[in-house]
C-alpha cells in the first residue's frame, strides 16, 4: 500500500522543452501511468487527447507561459508538498477506518491550459478526479489561491479515491444519484477542511455559496436525480453543463459542492463524527440529517 505523486516536473519540463514533432509521443509517455484509471471506458482510449479534452496544458502553443508556471510550482515545492499531505491523511484515515483497504495509488498532477477560457475562469484552475481506485489526476494552474491550497486539494481527492475503493461505497451508473455525487464532494471538502481549515479547505469553486439559502435550496429539488449525464449541471453548475454540451438547470458555478458542504456539516453535527470517520458513510444517512422525506 503506497501513495505515488509521479515526477511529472521533469516530464512537463522535457515535453515542453521538445521539438513540436516529439511531443505527442513523450507526453503518451507521460501519461501512461494514468492508463488503470479508464478500465471502465468502453474502446481504446488515446491518453493524449483525453489530457487535452481535460484543459490539460497544450504542447502546440503557450510553451513559455507553461515553463514559468511549472517553475512556480517547483519552487512551491508542489510534489513534494503533495506526496506529505498524502501520506499524512492516509495516516489519518486508517486511524479513523480500522481495516481500511487501501490499493497503491499513483497520482498524477500536471499544469493546466491557459488558454482555456472555461478552466482558467470558472474552473479557477484547478480541476482534479480521485474517483477511480488507484488513480488520482489533478489539473493545476498556479494562481497564488491554487498553490496555497495544493494539500487540500490532494486530500480531497484522495478522500473520493478510499470512499469509492475497496470495500467502500458502490458507484453504480445505473442507480447512482445526484445526492450521492453531491454528498461525495461535501465529505471530501470537510476532510480537507478537517486538517487544513475552513479557509484552505473548501474547493474553490463552491465557496460563493456556500451560505445562499436558494441555490442551496434548488439543489435540493435535484437530489433524486439519475443518469450521469445530468451530474454537471447539478454539482459543478450551468457554466461546466454548458461547456459540454449538456443541460442547464438554472444553477452557478459549484452549487453541488456548496450544497454537499451543508449536508455534510448538518450530518457531521448530529452525529459527532468527523469527515474522516465517515468516509463510508451512506449518502441517504446524511441528506436525512437535514432533508426529511416521507
Amino acid at each position: 500500500m503506497s501513495i505515488t505523486v509521479l515526477d511529472t516536473y521533469s516530464a512537463m519540463r522535457r515535453i515542453l522543452l521538445a521539438p513540436v514533432a516529439d511531443r505527442v509521443g513523450l507526453l503518451r509517455s507521460m501519461l501512461e501511468p494514468t492508463r488503470g484509471m479508464y478500465r471502465y471506458h468502453p474502446g481504446e482510449i488515446d491518453l493524449v487527447a483525453m489530457h487535452l479534452e481535460a484543459s490539460g496544458f497544450p504542447i502546440d502553443r503557450d510553451e513559455q507561459r507553461c515553463l514559468d508556471a511549472l517553475e512556480t510550482l517547483a519552487a512551491a515545492g508542489a510534489w513534494e508538498r503533495m506526496q506529505r499531505a498524502l501520506d499524512d491523511a492516509l495516516a489519518v484515515l486508517l486511524e479513523a477506518t480500522p481495516g481500511l483497504e487501501v490499493p497503491d495509488i499513483t497520482v498524477l498532477f500536471v499544469l493546466g491550459d491557459p488558454g482555456d477560457e472555461h478552466f482558467m475562469g470558472p474552473c479557477r484552475g484547478v480541476t482534479g478526479f480521485g474517483g477511480i481506485s488507484g488513480h488520482i489526476v489533478i489539473t493545476l494552474w498556479p494562481f497564488p489561491e491554487n498553490v496555497e491550497r495544493l494539500e487540500a486539494t490532494a486530500v480531497h481527492e484522495l478522500h473520493h479515491n478510499l470512499r469509492f475503493g475497496p470495500g467502500g461505497v458502490v458507484w453504480n451508473p445505473m442507480t447512482v444519484t445526484v445526492g450521492d455525487h453531491i454528498v461525495s464532494e461535501g465529505l471530501a471538502d470537510a476532510f480537507a477542511r478537517q486538517l487544513y481549515g475552513d479557509e484552505l479547505g473548501p474547493t474553490r469553486i463552491g465557496v460563493p455559496h456556500l451560505h445562499d439559502d436558494e441555490v442551496f435550496s434548488k439543489v435540493l429539488t435535484g437530489l433524486d436525480v439519475t443518469g450521469m449525464q445530468n451530474f454537471t449541471a447539478w454539482v459543478h453548475g450551468d457554466p461546466s453543463a454548458e461547456r459540454f454540451g449538456l443541460p442547464p438547470v438554472g444553477l452557478p458555478m459549484g452549487a453541488g459542492y456548496a450544497a454537499g458542504n451543508r449536508l455534510v456539516d448538518a450530518y457531521l453535527a448530529a452525529t459527532g463524527r468527523t469527515a474522516a470517520q465517515a468516509l463510508h458513510a451512506d449518502s441517504s444517512e446524511i441528506i436525512a440529517a437535514t432533508v426529511h422525506r416521507g
